[in-house]
């Protein structure tokens, strides 16, 4: 046998050893158990990027990060694994991904954020009325610019107006309740120090009874409040002092109570409180379903329980999971 033949047999059989490691390691992950609550259903696509719990429909609503769309998931009385359906496939969005969704229950509404995923050229926000499905209006964030920006989630206020977080560019885009661009607020706070810091950004965005937004970016951590209230929004932008921990990669937020928030992250999500109206915080609980490998995205609440919702749908039927976390 020459050492030629050897060499490329061994090598053959260590790229087999080595390929098999991450397989084995994603298999025993997918057969692993939760130890919470979890409602699975197949879908029609792989990527699911935030769920949220319609207690007047009775469901979850998706949206779909490949290829855009909304989809609704009815709970049934058993476990069985439940099915989408498709609600909203604009032809004129076809390719960009429909990403953050908020639920605007007082005007019927749900507000999508639309992005260029893949080359960051668009963003925009679309509204459907959560009765008829019809779009509302749709509000081109991005316009003529060469920027590239990415349209993330959205926060809505109690007057109507959508805040729409740019995880590309570090900004919000404010729209009124009729799809009209206001304005967009900017700080130097939210660009932390160290390129690396920046390469998502603002993501996750909650709205607060009190009048002010919480907003989380993602690489650094940081967290945000920024008051509505008083005049120039910019200028109204601090970083809330966190302690207990880090929420670096923290992804989309929900807010449990005025003093609560999850914070929705892969490798964990976070419970986070604050005693003095979110001029500083504590990370109080934390949480793992053990599916890092489906990328936690999301978090909302079904009749005062927590559901992750997963990135990720794996096999022929493309099946989803959404976890319940206990703090």
């Amino acid at each position: 046998m020459s050492p030629s033949f050897c060499s490329g047999r061994c090598s053959a059989a260590l790229f087999l050893v080595i390929s098999a490691v991450p397989i084995a390691y994603l298999i025993s992950l997918e057969l692993a158990v939760p130890s919470t609550h979890v409602f699975s259903y197949q879908s029609s696509g792989f990527f699911r990027e935030c769920a949220k719990w319609d207690n007047v429909g009775r469901r979850f609503l998706v949206s779909f990060m490949d290829g855009g769309g909304v989809g609704e998931i009815v709970p049934k009385d058993s476990d069985d694994v439940l099915e989408e359906v498709t609600l909203v496939k604009d032809v004129d969005l076809a390719g960009n991904a429909s990403l953050g969704i908020v639920i605007d229950r007082v005007r019927n509404r749900l507000l999508v954020a639309v992005a260029d995923l893949l080359g960051n050229r668009y963003s925009a926000l679309a509204a459907y009325d959560l009765s008829t499905w019809r779009r509302l209006f749709l509000a081109e964030l991005s316009g003529h610019s060469k920027e590239k920006t990415f349209a993330d989630d959205v926060a809505v206020d109690e007057q109507g107006n959508a805040y729409v977080t740019d995880a590309k560019v570090s900004k919000i885009w404010k729209v009124d309740v009729n799809g009209k661009l206001v304005n967009t607020i900017t700080s130097p706070l939210f660009t932390p120090p160290g390129w690396y810091n920046n390469l998502v950004t603002l993501n996750g965005i909650v709205y607060h009874p009190d009048g002010f937004l919480i907003v989380i970016h993602t690489f650094s951590g940081y967290l945000y409040k920024i008051d509505l209230t008083n005049g120039d929004v910019s200028n109204q932008v601090t970083v809330i002092d966190v302690s207990g921990g880090t929420l670096r990669f923290g992804d989309g937020l929900e807010l449990l109570s005025p003093t609560k928030i999850v914070v929705a992250g892969s490798s964990s999500s976070k419970l986070v409180e604050s005693s003095d109206g979110w001029r500083t915080a504590s990370v109080t609980g934390w949480f793992s379903s053990g599916m890092v490998h489906r990328l936690v995205s999301s978090a909302t609440v079904k009749e005062g329980r927590v559901y992750l919702n997963h990135i990720v749908g794996f096999g022929s039927k493309k099946k989803h999971v959404l976890v319940e976390a206990v703090f």
